[in-house]
């Protein structure tokens, strides 16, 4: 079990890693890619790795199962991303970026709902608003903060669906199957939703686009690393560690966009900046923590 638990942390931790590091290779390809083409590309390639890695098809025969992965997909890809591109265009990236952050206590509210076991307490809390104080500081740098309703509302229901994907996958982890043909099943189903819309934005096979080295490269960093393996990965802790304990790694994803920003785009260090990832970090720290009574219980569970 406790083998088990670490494997999940750990999982989740890489997940975040590379999520932290999209926003590089999103801010090269929209040179030459509309916002929903990256989606439709990165998530097309994505269900197409999966495929090869695990051809075995997987059937669902019960509807009422096959409705959660619709369901998923619609939430985790569709949904979340068209929401939060749209936000985009309405506020600050800094106001989405803050905001995204408050899936973590969508998750929990939800998960309290749905699955009676996975209880709230103080720590998580407490650890939350180190979050999100942490995070504003990496968002708002110095600048002022400004309230956008539009952008701001859809950055929320961003947040929200996230935290619906977490359950979803969650209560889709319990069926027994492999996740890499559950996460391609879900693939299926958002690229499903998003083919609906695209004629509703501005959108083009373009292909002569993949001819250009930097964006093939970077297009296949999205699809492969950040969709197919980690959207694997982030299954596969939230099946070990619960959505609420996995949903908490999503704190990182700021920081690390921080860290990245430094490295490879050569932003300068502000003071505001590293005090907020402290925050940010101990935010996680504290919400990852058991408190003694809680530590009790999940010895008192393993033995049952």
């Amino acid at each position: 079990m406790e083998h088990s638990n670490r494997t999940g942390h750990l999982l989740a931790f890489a997940t975040t890693m590379v999520w932290g590091t999209t926003f590089v290779c999103t801010k090269v390809l929209l040179a030459a890619f509309e916002p929903i083409e990256i989606l439709f590309f990165r998530f097309m390639l994505g269900g197409i790795a999966l495929c090869a890695a695990y051809p075995k098809r997987l059937r669902v025969r019960d509807k009422k199962k096959e409705l959660l992965f619709f369901l998923a997909g619609l939430c985790g890809v569709t949904f979340y991303f068209l929401l939060e591109n749209i936000a985009l265009t309405h506020t600050l990236a800094s106001n989405v970026g803050v905001i995204i952050s408050v899936a973590p206590f969508f998750t929990a509210l939800l998960s309290r709902i749905v699955f009676r076991e996975e209880r709230l307490n103080k720590r998580f809390f407490v650890g939350f608003l180190l979050a999100i104080i942490g995070i504003s500081c990496l968002s708002f740098p110095g600048a002022k903060v400004e309230i956008n309703p539009i952008g701001d509302l859809l950055a929320v229901g961003a947040a929200f669906v996230w935290a619906c994907y977490s359950i979803l996958t969650k209560k889709i982890s319990t069926y027994g199957y492999k996740t890499v043909q559950t996460t391609r099943r879900i693939f299926f189903y958002g690229l499903l939703g998003i083919l609906p819309i695209l004629p509703f934005f501005k959108f083009e096979l373009g292909l002569h686009r993949f001819l250009t080295p930097i964006y093939t490269a970077n297009l296949l960093f999205l699809g492969l690393g950040a969709s197919a393996l980690c959207y694997v990965t982030w299954n596969v802790a939230v099946k070990v560690l619960g959505a609420v304990k996995t949903s908490v790694y999503i704190y990182l994803v700021p920081v690390v966009t921080v860290v990245t920003s430094i490295l490879i785009l050569h932003e300068k260090l502000t003071i505001v900046s590293l005090v907020g990832t402290v925050l940010t970090l101990l935010g996680l720290i504290v919400s990852e923590r058991r408190g003694g009574n809680e530590e009790k219980q999940a010895l008192r569970e393993m033995k049952q």
